[in-house]
């Protein structure tokens, strides 16, 4: 198959997330794509049948990774090598668009031909589980503030998240693919080094990508966020030292040195703060009690705040 976008699906043991995944796509309105599902350690037959019963099936293709073998990063390495695409983007099985995402962003990467990407606004949307499926329970804007992506602001967080990046499959060729060495933050260490040499574009008029969330979600049915939280606090701090490290042996330690001796003045002060302001609370409620026992008929709600001021 050719088309303008490859779609890489990356699913495992969801056939129900997967056949929602595969509706949502079909229901775009550009039509020039191609759909990889990465089958990381599912039944093969449970995804084949899905994958027969979409209306987007005459357009899809299935690497089955076994038991074992997979993961996130290999997943993701795995679709979108197996596509020759102008453009990629991660479709994850549990996630949505809206059905004008790929026409806007790749109308977007037309115009903007330095952009090696673009990333639009996005919503989480939160699930709970109501017989026997998942259904949406609120939303939430992710980043509601953000107006570009910014490499020094993403040196602190991921402000991007798979399924809002549509992006041209040659970076890959230049910066190298996704660290399969990671269980988690895969595509924030890929984005940081994609804008080491490019911009990446920001569509932050509409919101065309949804992040679904399910945080008292458990097994297969979890999000990655949850289920691989100190995978994620693990990963972020490989990462961060690695860079640090390359920084080290090229620079010699004096900056990193120095940074690291303020901020540790820096914390200093503020823990001496948090205990100048616990003794003003102290001394508050010492005072309060005087004028309470002074007072004896005081009114209801001043005892009501000075209970709420002890629980501080």
């Amino acid at each position: 198959m050719s088309a303008r976008v490859g779609i890489v699906v990356r699913t495992r043991k969801r056939p129900a997330f997967l056949a929602r995944a595969l509706a949502d796509i079909a229901a775009q309105r550009f039509e020039d794509w191609q759909i990889v599902v990465v089958n990381d350690g599912g039944d093969p037959g449970e995804v084949d049948q899905v994958i027969a019963e979409s209306d987007a099936s005459a357009q899809t293709t299935v690497i089955h990774i076994p038991p074992g073998e997979g993961g996130r990063c290999i997943a993701a390495n795995r679709g979108i090598r197996a596509t020759n695409a102008e453009f990629v983007v991660l479709h994850d099985d549990d996630d949505r668009w809206h059905p004008d995402f790929l026409d806007v962003t790749v109308a977007a990467l037309d115009t903007h031909p330095v952009d090696a990407g673009v990333a639009t606004a996005t919503e989480i949307v939160y699930e709970v589980e109501r017989d026997g499926a998942w259904v949406e329970s609120g939303r939430v804007r992710f980043w509601a503030d953000m107006e570009r992506i910014s490499l020094s602001e993403m040196l602190q967080v991921n402000r991007a998240v798979p399924i809002s990046m549509l992006y041209r499959r040659a970076v890959h060729d230049e910066v190298g693919w996704y660290d399969e060495s990671l269980d988690a933050v895969e595509d924030w260490e890929f984005y940081l080094r994609v804008l080491a040499k490019h911009p990446i574009g920001f569509i932050g008029e509409r919101v065309l990508a949804y992040w679904t969330q399910r945080p008292q979600a458990s097994g297969a049915e979890a999000n990655s966020m949850f289920d691989l939280a100190s995978e994620h606090r693990r990963d972020d701090q490989l990462v961060r030292d690695r860079a640090l490290a390359e920084w080290v042996e090229r620079e010699g330690l004096g900056l990193p040195l120095y940074l690291a001796g303020r901020e540790a003045r820096l914390l200093e002060r503020l823990d001496e703060l948090d205990r100048r302001l616990d003794e003003q609370d102290r001394a508050l409620l010492d005072g309060m009690r005087h004028e309470i026992d002074a007072h004896q008929p005081v009114m209801s709600r001043v005892r009501r705040l000075r209970e709420r001021l002890r629980r501080r």
